[in-house]
């Protein structure tokens, strides 16, 4: 059984250059913009307010980093979630946009301390483009000693069949309610054996 012991709010960064030291092991959340990531965040966390959510889709331009400690057998795990930017949606000059993916694609592809990518994507619209763009480009860049791990979010939103087709087409997926917190639990433990392994 995983339990949260703590998390806090460490510091936001708006390039590669600004973010914190590399010693912990990085859970990277990325998805589209409304997607839930800082729902999602707060609902692991047991923090309502953890990470600010915005009502204006787009409007997080900063990547921010949290400090997580969980406990398993009286062990303490430390590791950091961290917030990406939203991608779609945001209603910026191109240029604004442009400046936000470099510095974006800039963390992901050379920050050492991502271990697990989290792909958040909105189960009442599972098959968008922009999202097989992403799950394609995470898999090419993605090293060997990082993952990928899929949520499905919103789950509450959609019924069983529309739930049955998504779990066809993406098998090992896991799907989540922030509002009711089904499948909350179930996450925290994945992450956790991506991040430290079965036997940790």
């Amino acid at each position: 059984m995983i339990t949260l012991k703590d998390a806090f709010f460490v510091k936001s960064a708006s390039n590669l250059e600004e973010t914190t030291p590399d010693t912990l092991s990085e859970v990277a959340f990325i998805g589209r913009s409304n997607v839930g990531k800082s729902s999602i965040i707060n609902a692991l966390t047991k923090k309502k307010g953890l990470a600010k959510s915005s009502s204006t889709p787009g409007k997080t331009r900063l990547i921010n980093f949290f400090e997580v400690a969980l406990a398993k057998d009286d062990a303490l795990f430390r590791c950091q979630f961290v917030d990406l930017p939203g991608f779609g949606y945001a209603k910026v000059s191109k240029s604004m946009k442009a400046s936000w993916q470099k510095n974006l694609t800039e963390y992901i592809k050379k920050r050492l301390s991502i271990r697990l990518f989290v792909h958040l994507i909105d189960s009442r619209h599972p098959f968008l483009e922009l999202d097989s763009e992403v799950n394609e480009y995470l898999h090419e860049i993605v090293r060997p000693d990082q993952q990928i791990l899929i949520i499905f979010t919103k789950a509450d939103k959609i019924g069983q069949s529309e739930m049955s087709v998504i779990k066809k087409n993406y098998p090992g997926a896991l799907m989540v309610s922030n509002s009711s917190k089904r499948g909350i639990d179930k996450a925290l433990e994945a992450i956790f054996i991506r991040l430290f392994g079965e036997e940790a």
